[in-house]
């Protein structure tokens, strides 16, 4: 009865030890290559297919959707491309990956992923959608992704005088819809 009980008690302190070491990476590499495939490779809808099943569950798939972007009146509908940009920052943070080269290819894939966005909206307002995704992008370069590690290559006065630039050309595309009635005052 002692041996019997003594074997079951060594049995689950056996059970309960960590993973082994040697699974650890090669898990950690399906994942990073998981995320680097959803954030470059995968098309938007195909993206938003996983995002909607948290497919895999192991991944970041939390969002706070477009969170503090500037004014969207019309409705353009940027809320995918919001949730892809947000798996990747979030899941290179988690893998250590988070440098500025690998932020700059999140946004760019964000402005990519906002176009292909605005190509679905009625040509009369597209251009107004184009130069909003323009706002957009320029907004998370000049001020997302601050916890990257070193490497910027452009000063952040730059990155905020262009942000300043897009939302001008974008008001003023704004003002001139309102003058031809595209879009109501």
């Amino acid at each position: 009865m002692k041996l019997t009980a003594t074997l079951a008690l060594l049995l689950g302190a056996v059970t309960a030890l960590p993973i082994p070491v040697a699974l650890l990476p090669r898990q950690t590499a399906e994942l990073v290559a998981l995320t680097d495939r959803y954030s470059f490779e995968l098309t938007l809808p195909a993206f938003t297919a996983k995002h909607s099943a948290r497919d895999p569950p192991t991944l970041d798939w939390t969002t706070d959707g477009c969170s503090s972007s500037p004014d969207n009146p019309l409705s353009f509908p940027f809320l995918p491309a919001c949730h892809r940009h947000d798996f990747g920052y979030r899941n290179f943070q988690i893998q250590t990956r988070f440098t500025e080269s690998n932020r700059l290819r999140i946004d760019n894939k964000f402005r990519d992923d906002l176009k292909y966005q605005c190509a679905s909206v009625n040509s009369i307002v597209r251009p107004l959608c184009n130069g909003l995704a323009d706002v957009y992008y320029a907004a998370v370069r000049a001020f997302g992704g601050g916890d990257a590690t070193p490497g910027l290559m452009e000063t952040d006065a730059v990155l905020v005088r262009e942000y300043e630039q897009k939302l001008a050309v974008y008001e003023a595309m704004m003002e001139q819809a309102r003058q031809d009635g595209i879009i109501g005052a």
